[in-house]
């Protein structure tokens, strides 16, 4: 595991108002923000990074209605099928750092022109221990968005632009309780996407962190298995 520093990378006054505050605050964070999960010391952890990369839509003359990239990943895959997350996934030789790899990760997954996207921060390395991965999440500002698609159905099976209002909503918001081990965290149904696991529990915090939050009902608490059977999902 290659520990990288989380911070902004760019001053908090060059991304827009509604982003500023989290900027700002990423290098005040630690991994203990957003999981209470650390790598045991005898354990084989690989590097991997996410992209996530907030954009903007103002056409409506209301000001900046800000959203999130999201996949689906494809019900064929052999981890995590049918899961929706960010862009991203694991470290190869030639990358740089963790921004390299999560643009990388993005323009294979979502045909997006990395040129257009802003890395901003970086928030601490968080361990997932299903996967075995150190993730560092790479906050973004998508200056000049471009067309996204799944650009192989093996892997992905939709792309999304989520409206963070839309995941704020109280309505759109639970917690999900896994009957075996008791795990329980927060799961998002939003444009006919399920989110949960690793990536509803980073969306969750920075909701919280950024301002977006609304206050919701912590105590809808549902089983995955039937979440996941109401969505045509499975573990």
């Amino acid at each position: 595991m290659t520990k990288t520093a989380p911070g902004a990378l760019v001053e908090p006054a060059a991304v827009p108002t509604w982003l500023r505050g989290l900027v700002g605050i990423a290098g005040d964070l630690d991994h203990r923000t957003f999981t209470r999960f650390s790598p045991p010391e005898d354990a084989d952890v690989r590097d991997a990074a996410v992209l996530v990369l907030f954009g903007e839509d103002d056409s409506n003359g209301a000001g900046p209605d800000p959203d999130v990239l999201l996949l689906r990943r494809s019900d064929d895959m052999p981890s995590h099928p049918g899961q929706v997350a960010f862009p991203g996934g694991g470290a190869d030789d030639g990358d740089t750092g963790p921004v390299d790899t999560a643009l990388r990760e993005a323009v294979e997954e979502t045909g997006l022109e990395p040129d257009g996207v802003r890395p901003v921060a970086l928030l601490p390395q968080l361990y997932v221990p299903v996967s075995g991965f150190a993730v560092t999440p790479v906050l973004a500002h998508w200056e000049k968005p471009s067309a996204v698609h799944a650009v192989d159905p093996a892997e992905t099976a939709a792309v999304a632009r989520v409206k963070l209002a839309d995941l704020a909503d109280p309505a759109n918001r639970f917690l999900v309780r896994r009957e075996e081990g008791g795990w329980q965290g927060p799961a998002f149904v939003v444009d006919g996407l399920f989110v949960w696991g690793f990536t509803a529990g980073l969306l969750s915090v920075l909701l919280s962190l950024g301002g977006w939050e609304q206050e919701w009902d912590t105590t809808d608490v549902r089983p995955l298995r039937r979440a996941l059977a109401e969505h045509g999902e499975r573990l």
